[in-house]
């Protein structure tokens, strides 16, 4: 891998790690002086009015139909299914790091997958990487478990947030009118702002708290969760697939401890700094390793007629990316 690609992928995946774990920390600021649905149509609205002005000072151009549908449901499961439950989980008392922990076990569920769904064969290297990468995880956020107070119900909502992005990613790696991150990222956020608008509208929710603290929290989970976030997410997902991409998840625990300790002093306990020694390790064999190479002609889009995705192939144009080069922040 020549020099200037090995630093721009290691670039991608530190950004999308820190931007992807600061959404759980923002998800504590927030709920500290708003309701979860005040937060996130806040949070939504701010984010898509910044992208639409954007779009159209930069783009102004007529998007195809179809792919404005996929997207809007991208969008719903991607922001609005994933980040809503998590963000509740953490309102009702869910600690930050105990949903950090359900949501990386995207990466598993997103490896047994992609062989089947998207020809993306994983090595038994990966395989490895991905088991003890949830080991490690595990060891971080052992201590949440045993001190938190929600009610047992609430451990289900990041599980069904964890549910949704896995769907999101596998609907935008197989979409049929794909779309650039700058064209999809407004659709998402513009689609996650009229749901949680109307969830806050009906609830009596919608109007802002008159506080600094409130629109500081809604600055951080829009410039750092939603836009550096998702776009990092949806970048690296198109450049690296789903398999690489989902592993980088599991480095999401042990950062959010350190975004605990930096703003908060929440030292992280001696198996917390084992556990994210472990994360390293598995990461660096599961993400780190050579790209997967495509499944035997099984995949139904070669049934189709249509080139299987690999999961792994350069981007051709912002604009129009090939069959195989597909997707577009946390809580």
């Amino acid at each position: 891998m020549p020099a200037s690609s090995a630093i721009g992928s290691a670039a991608l995946a530190s950004g999308l790690v820190v931007m992807w774990s600061s959404g759980f920390v923002g998800a504590e600021l927030g709920t500290r002086h708003a309701p979860v649905d005040t937060l996130l149509m806040w949070r939504f609205t701010v984010a898509a009015a910044l992208l639409g002005v954007a779009w159209l000072a930069l783009r102004r151009r007529r998007l195809p139909a179809r792919a404005v549908a996929e997207q809007s449901l991208i969008g719903v499961l991607s922001q609005g299914c994933y980040v809503g439950p998590i963000v509740w989980a953490v309102g009702l008392g869910v600690p930050s790091g105990t949903c950090a922990l359900i949501a990386a076990l995207q990466p598993l569920a997103a490896g047994a997958l992609a062989g089947r769904l998207l020809g993306e064969r994983v090595t038994a290297r990966q395989w490895w990487g991905l088991g003890v990468g949830l080991v490690g995880v595990a060891l971080v956020v052992r201590g949440d478990l045993s001190g938190a107070t929600a009610p047992a119900w609430a451990y289900a909502l990041p599980f069904a947030g964890m549910a949704a992005l896995l769907a999101a990613s596998f609907l935008e790696r197989r979409a049929r009118a794909p779309l650039s991150p700058t064209d999809a990222l407004p659709l998402h956020c513009a689609t996650s702002a009229l749901l949680f608008s109307a969830v806050a509208g009906g609830a009596g929710h919608a109007d802002a708290p008159a506080t600094g603290a409130f629109w500081v929290a809604v600055g951080w989970v829009v410039l750092l969760s939603t836009l550096g976030g998702y776009g990092f997410y949806w970048l690296s997902l198109r450049r690296d697939g789903i398999t690489r991409t989902s592993a980088l998840i599991y480095l999401t625990p042990p950062t959010t401890a350190l975004w605990a300790y930096a703003m908060w002093g929440a030292r992280p306990a001696a198996l917390g700094l084992v556990g994210m020694a472990v994360c390293v390790a598995g990461v660096a064999a599961a993400a780190l390793g050579d790209r997967p190479r495509p499944a035997p002609t099984t995949d139904t889009t070669a049934e189709a007629g249509q080139p299987a995705d690999t999961g792994a192939d350069p981007v051709t144009s912002p604009d129009r990316p090939t069959a195989t080069a597909r997707r577009a922040a946390g809580s």
